[in-house]
């Protein structure tokens, strides 16, 4: 296979992975959309942050992390609280239920992958998590802009 087609194909591919990823999301928690899975887990990882800093880590508009917020503190899975070292901040957090969510539908998508990956060889499986530690590695605002490109990656 050619580069471009290589290309081609990596790209394709990864297309069918966010769509697949997304779908997944909706039937694991049909409240729980793949970003606000995404964001759960970052809060959960950091032990808070603000929201501006959410739509900074993950390169998203304000308005739409101001918006996936606001359904979540509606779902009763985050709540904001002041910032111990400035008052005037507010600091997004997990609640109880927020983390016995995010808990169970982390176990969800570790019991699909395990089950889709079983058939694999070893050999493979790390080939392919090597891969995609290299692929992710690529430090952000590399290259060309992708969500102008209208391309993942």
């Amino acid at each position: 296979m050619h580069t471009a087609d290589a290309v081609e194909t990596i790209q394709r591919e990864m297309t069918v992975f966010a769509r697949r990823a997304r779908a997944a999301a909706g039937r694991m928690h049909p409240e729980l959309s793949l970003v606000s899975y995404t964001l759960l887990g970052h809060l959960e990882e950091s032990g808070g942050c603000r929201a501006t800093d959410l739509a900074a880590h993950y390169a998203l508009d304000k308005s739409t992390v101001s918006r996936q917020v606001a359904a979540l503190e509606r779902a009763g899975l985050v709540e904001r609280r002041p910032d111990a070292q400035d008052q005037r901040v507010q600091v997004l957090r997990l609640t109880q239920a927020g983390r016995r969510i995010l808990a169970q539908v982390t176990e969800s998508r570790r019991a699909a992958f395990r089950e889709r990956l079983a058939h694999w060889p070893a050999a493979d499986l790390a080939r392919f998590a090597d891969y995609l530690v290299r692929y992710n590695a690529w430090p952000e605002g590399q290259g060309q802009d992708a969500r102008t490109h209208g391309t993942y990656g």
